[in-house]
């Protein structure tokens, strides 16, 4: 008698299995629990981040002396490093709040030096030399490319926590992917690479290109970004060409 239990249990065990295995395959892995992305993708850029902002010039940067926010900085993705080391996987949501603070202060400092740089340049200030304004220009905006990256990444279905455990089904951004699994492998699901390029052609095109947004929020943040990039390119290049003019 038990054994025959025994044996039921056994073939529970492999339907249960066998159940688990389709619908893992019918499932994109996008959309269901996987592991965290390896870290060094965003942690190098972060870090690129913090550089540009020690080559800005000092009138541009929000506090002083200038090595203020970049150590602030680096302390924050520290200890992002520290609690996580090779993967962005689950941990306490004090982690999440700590990612969220380094990228609002990331965000605020280069917000700032754009602000004002495009101040200087309406009232005629800081603008004889073009060779530099083309150099704050350009790590102005980079970072600020950078700063829409890490948004997108850490807003677009809850973030990467929420999106390692599957928890949210609709997706913000609707990559090609999504579109064509046969064109992409079966564990594939989008990664921190593939919102720096969504930010960079958003930046460079002043609109979406291959990567569509679909909530409000993604088009209002994506929106946002053409129209920072907009001004900064616009407003940098004219000067420059009339100082070489």
């Amino acid at each position: 008698m038990s054994e025959d239990m025994d044996d039921a249990d056994g073939r529970l065990a492999r339907i249960e299995r066998l159940l688990q295995s389709g619908e893992r395959g019918l499932q994109p892995a996008w959309r269901r629990a996987t592991r965290g992305e390896t870290r060094w993708a965003v942690t190098t850029v972060m870090l690129a981040a913090v550089a540009l902002q020690l080559v800005l010039p000092h009138r541009l940067v929000l506090l002083r002396p200038v090595w203020i926010l970049p150590v602030l900085e680096l302390v924050l993705l520290a200890a992002l490093v520290a609690s996580n080391p090779r993967r962005v996987e689950p941990s306490t949501v004090w982690w999440r709040w700590l990612g969220l603070l380094l990228i609002g202060v990331i965000s605020l400092a280069n917000g700032w030096s754009a602000g004002q740089l495009v101040w200087d340049l309406v009232h005629g200030i800081g603008g004889q030399d073009a060779v530099s304004l083309l150099r704050a220009g350009a790590v102005i905006w980079f970072t600020n490319v950078i700063v829409f990256a890490l948004w997108y990444w850490e807003s677009d279905r809850g973030g990467p926590m929420a999106r390692v455990r599957g928890q949210q089904q609709y997706a913000d951004f609707l990559f090609v992917q999504m579109q064509s699994p046969d064109m992409a492998p079966p564990d594939w699901e989008p990664e921190f690479l593939d919102y720096l390029y969504l930010s960079f052609t958003n930046a460079t095109a002043f609109s979406p290109t291959d990567v569509m947004p679909l909530s409000r929020w993604a088009k209002m943040l994506m929106m946002l970004q053409s129209s920072v990039s907009l001004v900064t390119v616009g407003l940098v290049v004219a000067r420059a060409v009339n100082v070489l003019r």
